[in-house]
């Protein structure tokens, strides 16, 4: 596996793979129209870094991708749902459901951590709804704390629980 930019012939697959992770986990998602936002990936990628993760290490047709996410770089980006002037955020993690527990989302979390270090974020901020509990395990173990601070109500009734990770505290991969 090995994680690179997303292109733009990769639009309609990561599309439908994030509307499919999203509404198997939360059907409000497509009950609410927020599956419309995670389908047009070419609107949404103004001003983020759309990753994903793909088998293999070619570079190729037969590539397939396993999962995908949202990095956004600061508060001024289109993607930002903060207004911390030294944080950048996570959105729109989604892993293909034959994927999981391969280490796809931990890896693609792990990439946006790197980015925000390597433009000198002091932390990262996501949300996530309140069924996301497979989610929120692997953003626990990997150092976020939940902050119920930044929670809000996207919809009536849907709330987005917080988390945050600080960067000083986080350990570095490499």
């Amino acid at each position: 596996m090995r994680i690179r930019p997303l292109r733009p012939e990769d639009h309609d697959a990561v599309g439908e793979l994030t509307v499919e992770a999203y509404a198997r986990v939360d059907p409000a998602t497509v009950e609410t129209g927020y599956d419309q936002e995670l389908r047009d990936v070419a609107a949404r990628s103004d001003g983020v870094e759309i990753l994903v993760a793909v088998d293999g290490d070619g570079d190729g047709p037969g590539e397939r991708i396993l999962g995908a996410v949202t990095y956004v770089p600061g508060p001024d980006s289109p993607g930002a749902e903060f207004a911390d002037a030294d944080a950048a955020g996570i959105r729109m993690l989604a892993v293909a459901m034959d994927a999981r527990r391969r280490g796809v989302g931990e890896a693609l979390t792990m990439a946006c951590v790197e980015r925000a270090r390597a433009t000198n974020r002091r932390q990262i901020l996501l949300h996530s709804t309140d069924r996301m509990t497979a989610a929120h395990r692997l953003y626990l173990r990997l150092g976020f704390v939940r902050d119920p601070s930044i929670d809000w109500e996207g919809e009536p009734g849907l709330w987005l629980r917080g988390f945050r990770l600080r960067l000083d505290d986080a350990p570095a991969t490499g």
